[in-house]
């Protein structure tokens, strides 16, 4: 786990990108013991010109002022413990800033910033927030209606990192992290999930949504070819 920063420090990440009418996303790059990995921030925006910032991302200055000019930074969501690096950061420079988290990550983050709710009313009705059943309350995952159809963001459940060489890819690979293709850890899945019966549920009604168009994830590459197909079958990997 990277060591939170106590102020607003720019490691290296690419632009914000727009994927929808109302969604945006960055992706950072994030130095690990067994090498560097990707981190993904996600930018909605809600009605009332509101921004909801999922695993928040410090930015350069000329990407900040591009999320700025897409509405005010109203709710700043950590979807787990792990991803608490950049929240201090952006309560200091956002003071008026809503913090979510999800009852089981709760303590952890205020040791950093104030929750003010594990409760995860928007607003918005086209966006749902919501704590994974299945996974102690410690994950938040989101559902983003757009107008070419819906994305689902989740964040440690769902890992989609290419194939890496050389020692780093093989301890990655034999921790499940890293096989090229999407998948839920191991290593994640014995930290995170408590109840397999209840995640393989959701996994299938996500499964169902005849609108997905794409799942984000925290570490890895957009998910926009078959979407419906790979969490069913992640499901039946659980089963």
């Amino acid at each position: 786990m990277a060591k939170p920063h106590d102020h607003w420090i720019v490691l290296p990440h690419g632009p914000l990108t727009q994927l929808a009418d109302n969604l945006f996303t960055v992706t950072g790059q994030l130095r690990m013991p067994l090498g560097e990995t990707r981190r993904r921030m996600t930018v909605v925006r809600l009605s009332g010109q509101r921004l909801a910032i999922y695993s928040a991302i410090a930015l350069a200055e000329s990407e900040m002022d591009k999320l700025e000019a897409l509405g005010t930074p109203s709710f700043l969501i950590v979807p787990s413990e792990i991803h608490r690096m950049d929240v201090k950061a952006w309560w200091d420079r956002y003071p008026s800033l809503t913090v979510l988290a999800p009852q089981g990550a709760r303590d952890k983050v205020n040791e950093l910033v104030p929750v003010t709710s594990t409760q995860t009313e928007l607003g918005d009705p086209r966006v749902r927030l919501f704590a994974v059943p299945g996974t102690r309350e410690k994950e938040f995952a989101m559902e983003v209606t757009s107008d070419s159809g819906r994305t689902l963001v989740v964040n440690d459940l769902i890992f989609n990192i290419p194939a890496l060489p050389g020692l780093a890819g093989l301890g990655l690979r034999l921790l499940g992290f890293g096989p090229g293709a999407p998948t839920m850890p191991k290593l994640v899945a014995m930290k995170l999930i408590d109840d397999k019966a209840a995640v393989r549920q959701q996994l299938e009604s996500w499964a169902q949504l005849g609108d997905l168009t794409r799942i984000l994830v925290s570490h890895g590459e957009p998910i926009e070819t078959n979407p419906r197909g790979t969490l069913q079958k992640l499901a039946s990997a659980l089963a």
